[in-house]
């Protein structure tokens, strides 16, 4: 979906972090290594980073009905 802007537990803003942390995974680095050298630490934000699935563009080739 969307990309959260802040951890759904405990609210710390993550939105910035996001395009940063997928370009570097992406290219092929640890996605631990990644959010260490980002400076997340708490375990609920990186499952909100490591968890998160982009499905935006696959929903918005369907034609909203009613």
């Amino acid at each position: 979906m969307i990309i959260p802007v802040r951890c759904f537990t405990c609210g710390k803003p993550l939105g910035h972090l996001y395009a940063v942390f997928k370009k570097r995974v992406l290219a092929g680095e640890h996605p631990g290594r990644v959010l260490d050298e980002l400076g997340v630490v708490r375990y609920c934000c990186r499952r909100t980073l490591m968890a998160h699935v982009e499905w935006i563009d696959d929903l918005l080739v369907y034609e909203r009905r009613g």
